[in-house]
């Protein structure tokens, strides 16, 4: 089986001018090679929390528009061999598909820290025809307010380790349906949007995303394919984050803290005076 996703460590606590050793635990980060089986190719290394790997692979597939709905998926599986077989993911695509390869080729390796690296762009997001989000959705403020502590309190691995990003999906009600975490912010919401692709609950039209941290193109980019109309983070967007925001017509917030957050696009579906 996989790796867990927290790492037994000892360390020593300097507190009042003395030490004491005493046992934590660290966020476990392990490679994942994300494979196709045909045409046979590696199309992705990131460096990840294990858990929840085959609905990273999903979710990052679709994300990058090589598959857009879960039957485009045949099978899902572990390498069989080697000492890093569970570190290697092969997706075997469904008889007769022939996927555009072509967007994958800013991806090698992927940084649990800063994201997809390379040509990212909002030209390259206009390329693959995604739509506008089309949502009639609003919600109160109060709604909102509620996301944060939800997310919190539903990130178990983070409570133990202090070193884990969060992705939540919300229903219309302010409900927490799903949460998945990793080092990665971009590697939670893969696991995030996998998991409602293989649960067949895409699109996500009548739901809301929140992520830890910033909202970079990456979050925007997953969440527009998605069809996520609202999508909250902890602390600020990027401009490009906006960009593709304010493009594809999804509400931005950013610096969601307590009773406060900020709106950068979409202020439409926010119901306040």
């Amino acid at each position: 089986m996989p790796s867990g996703s927290k790492t037994k460590t000892q360390i020593w606590v300097v507190e009042n001018s003395k030490k004491r050793l005493r046992q934590d635990y660290l966020t476990t980060e392990e490679p994942l090679e994300i494979r196709l089986t045909s045409p046979r190719r590696t199309v992705a290394v990131t460096m990840r929390t294990p858990g929840a790997d085959f609905e990273l692979a999903a979710g990052f597939l679709y994300g990058e528009g090589v598959i857009n709905c879960k039957q485009d998926i045949q099978r899902i599986s572990y390498c069989v061999e080697g000492e890093q077989r569970y570190n290697i993911v092969n997706v075997e695509l469904r008889q007769g598909l022939i996927p555009d390869l072509q967007p994958l080729e800013r991806h090698f390796y992927t940084s649990s820290a800063c994201g997809v690296c390379g040509k990212a762009s909002l030209e390259a997001l206009r390329l693959r025809g995604c739509p506008v989000v089309a949502s009639s959705l609003m919600v109160t403020p109060e709604i909102i307010y509620s996301l944060s502590n939800q997310l919190r309190a539903a990130q178990g691995i983070f409570t133990a380790t202090g070193g884990l990003h969060a992705a939540g999906l919300f229903d219309a009600q302010g409900q927490l349906l799903h949460l998945r975490e990793d080092i990665g912010r971009h590697n939670a919401l893969d696991k995030l949007i996998g998991t409602a692709l293989l649960s067949d609950e895409l699109p996500l039209n009548n739901h809301l995303v929140m992520v830890s941290g910033r909202s970079s193109f990456e979050i925007l980019q997953k969440s527009t394919a998605a069809g996520v109309p609202i999508v909250c983070s902890v602390s600020a967007p990027s401009s490009l984050a906006v960009s593709v925001a304010e493009e594809f017509g999804i509400t931005l917030i950013g610096f969601l803290r307590g009773e406060r957050f900020n709106i950068y696009t979409g202020s439409q579906r926010i119901s306040v005076v």
